[in-house]
């Protein structure tokens, strides 16, 4: 049997998402994560930032610094208004379909989205496509390795996890090369206050030394624009997607 058929595609509720990082668990796994990827996108002044999955957790630090910002989830997962406190941004939409131009986007987060859609090869196309020429894309995926893709009460625990060299690979395959890596979240998944209040030493402790099993993977990529204009496919798809956003129209626009 193959390992994959272990891992099965799975979307997680949207609701599910939301309640996850407003726990304590939550809250350190996006100050961990969030951090690793700081360190690989240090400034985004003036450029279009895309998230697709459940991104918003780690959106707001480029609001004061992009030319714009905006959340896409895919309809299996469900939408939710983002930001609460100022114009919306986010848009429902099928992740194979996005509501975006060729190269209208500069950065591209791909977060609780790889490990869930069954239509992984389309996914990955579609992000090459709305992606800007010299664009970065990150994909943050549960580490296989990790315990924390062996445990089901965070999000990180539900689809197919990745090793290293598997997300390279499936970089690779459509039409990205990977630049940069990082892992986070050494800590196991527990509520527990105190065990908490060490994750930053952990995580120090094992980056540097158990690298490779670190709870999620963090690869940067560039757009390999060499290799062509990315095949749609044949048959014309139905758009659907709803946007809630006034930034979002005018990006249409443009």
């Amino acid at each position: 049997m193959s390992s994959d058929l272990a891992y099965p595609a799975m979307w997680t509720d949207v609701v599910d998402l939301r309640d996850f990082y407003g726990s304590g668990l939550g809250q350190m796994a996006q100050r961990l994560i969030r951090r690793q990827m700081r360190l690989l996108w240090p400034d985004v002044t003036g450029m279009r930032v895309l998230g697709l999955g459940f991104a918003t957790p780690y959106l707001r630090v480029f609001l004061s610094e992009a030319e714009r910002v905006i959340a896409v989830m895919p309809a299996s997962q469900g939408v939710l208004r983002w930001p609460s406190d100022g114009p919306g941004l986010t848009a429902l939409a099928d992740e194979t379909d996005l509501p975006l131009p060729d190269r209208s986007i500069d950065r591209l987060l791909l977060i609780h989205a790889l490990e869930a859609t069954e239509q992984v090869r389309a996914m990955m196309r579609e992000a090459w496509r709305v992606l800007a020429d010299g664009g970065r894309l990150m994909v943050v995926a549960p580490n296989r390795r990790g315990i924390w893709a062996r445990l089901e009460r965070t999000p990180f625990g539900n689809g197919r996890p990745y090793t290293t060299g598997q997300l390279n690979r499936l970089l690779r395959d459509n039409m990205f090369t990977p630049v940069a890596k990082s892992s986070a979240l050494f800590l196991p998944p527990t509520n527990s206050g105190m065990a908490l209040r060490f994750a930053p030493a952990v995580e120090e402790m094992g980056r540097r030394w158990f690298e490779t099993f670190g709870g999620v993977i963090v690869v940067e990529a560039a757009k390999q624009i060499y290799a062509g204009t990315a095949l749609r496919e044949a048959k014309v798809k139905r758009r659907s997607y709803l946007p809630v956003a006034e930034g979002f129209s005018r990006v249409m626009e443009e």
